[in-house]
C-alpha cells in the first residue's frame, strides 16, 4: 500500500506518498480501506518530535479515519466487506489501509459522507472528554474554551451550548470570532489584540468561569486560574504555547481549583470504548440530526499532505483541514 512517509532528510517537503509494507490484521482486528483522514496538531507535533508515539502503535501519521472495511482477523464477527465505518486511531490514517481494534468502529450513516466521518473521531472525542468526562461540564456552567476555531474547539463550542452553558472563546482573526460566535460562543475574544483575561471580567460583570479548556499551556496556566471560580476546573488538552510555567500553589489550594491533564491517544482501548459510548449515550442524536455537525476547513488530496500541514500550522483554518485518500 501507500502512505505518507516523513524524510525529513529532504528539506522543505519532507512529507511523502510512497509504498510501505502492507499492515497485517491481528484475530480481533479489522482491515480498513481509507477513504479521507483528517489532521490534528499532534500530527505536526509527532512530526517535529514533541509528541512520543505509543507503544505498538503505527508511526505512520494520523488519528482518525473513514472508510471500508477490506478484511478481518479470526475472533472478529458483525463485519461484512465493504461495509462504511469511521474510527479514532492511534495512528496509521494516511494511509491506503489501517489496521485496528474491531471493537474501535464506528457505523457510518448511509447518507453521510467519508469526509464527514474522518472529521469526528478524535477531535469531537477529545473535546466531549475533556469537557464532561473530565472537566464535568454541568447545565448552566460558563466554559472558556481557547482556540475556539480549531477543530476541538469548534465540536467544544456546540457540545457545550447543547448541554445548556455559557461559552467563552479566544481564537487569532476576525474570521475565527465570526465563526466561533455563529457556532453559538456569546464572547470571543481576539487573544492577539486583547487581554483575555480583562476582556471575559468584563463582560462577565466580575464573575468567573467554572471550567477552562486549554490546549496553549504554560503560558495561560496562571492566567486561566485568575479566571475560575471556587472549585473551578482547568482541563490543559496540549502544550503548544509551552509545556513549562511557574505556579504558585496557594492560588490553586485556596479556592480548591482542579488541574487536570489529559491526553486521548494513549489511553487505553477499554478507555477509548467507553469514552466512545459515553458520548453516543449524549450527542449522538444531536449528530444525526445536524444539531452538532464537523466544522470543514479544506480538503487536500492526501498526497498534498505537506501543504495541509502548512496550512494548518500558519493558523489559518477553521476547523477540520482534511485529506482525502480514496475518490
Amino acid at each position: 500500500m501507500k502512505a505518507i512517509v516523513v524524510k525529513e532528510e529532504l528539506p522543505g517537503r519532507p512529507l511523502v506518498w510512497e509504498d510501505v509494507p502492507d499492515p497485517v490484521c491481528g484475530p480481533d482486528d479489522v482491515l480498513v480501506d481509507v477513504h479521507a483522514t483528517a489532521l490534528n496538531r499532534a500530527d505536526l507535533m509527532q512530526r517535529a518530535g514533541g509528541y512520543p508515539v505509543p507503544p505498538g502503535a503505527s508511526q505512520i501519521l494520523g488519528l482518525e479515519m473513514a472508510g471500508t472495511i477490506a478484511g478481518w482477523g479470526s475472533r472478529v464477527l458483525g463485519w461484512q466487506k465493504g461495509n462504511r465505518v469511521r474510527a479514532l486511531l492511534t495512528g496509521g490514517g494516511y494511509a491506503e489501509q489501517v489496521v485496528l481494534p474491531a471493537r474501535m468502529l464506528i457505523a457510518m450513516p448511509d447518507d453521510r459522507d467519508f469526509i464527514w466521518g474522518a472529521a469526528l473521531p478524535e477531535a469531537v472525542l477529545t473535546a466531549y472528554l475533556n469537557l464532561f468526562m473530565e472537566a464535568g461540564l454541568q447545565d448552566g456552567e460558563t466554559v472558556l474554551i481557547h482556540g475556539g476555531a480549531s477543530g476541538v474547539g469548534t465540536y467544544g463550542i456546540q457540545m457545550a451550548r447543547l448541554a445548556g452553558c455559557r461559552v467563552l472563546v479566544t481564537a487569532g482573526s476576525e474570521a475565527k470570532l465570526a465563526a466561533c460566535r455563529e457556532l453559538g460562543a456569546e464572547l470571543a475574544v481576539n487573544y492577539k489584540e486583547e487581554d483575555f483575561v480583562e476582556r471575559i471580567r468584563s463582560h462577565l460583570g466580575g464573575a468567573e468561569v467554572d471550567v477552562v479548556m486549554d490546549m496553549v499551556g504554560g503560558p495561560y496556566l496562571e492566567r486561566n486560574m485568575e479566571l475560575l471560580r471556587t472549585y473551578g476546573r482547568l482541563v490543559i488538552i496540549s502544550t503548544l504555547g509551552g509545556a513549562e510555567a511557574p505556579i504558585h500553589l496557594g492560588h490553586l489550594m485556596r479556592p480548591r481549583l482542579r488541574l487536570i491533564g489529559s491526553v486521548l491517544r494513549p489511553r487505553s482501548v477499554d478507555e477509548k470504548v467507553a469514552i466512545m459510548k459515553s458520548f453516543k449515550r449524549r450527542f449522538l442524536g444531536n449528530l444525526l440530526d445536524g444539531s452538532l455537525k464537523p466544522i470543514i476547513d479544506s480538503v487536500y488530496p492526501v498526497e498534498r499532505a505537506e501543504d495541509a500541514q502548512a496550512h494548518m500550522a500558519a493558523n489559518r483554518n477553521i476547523g477540520k483541514v482534511m485529506l482525502q485518500v480514496r475518490g
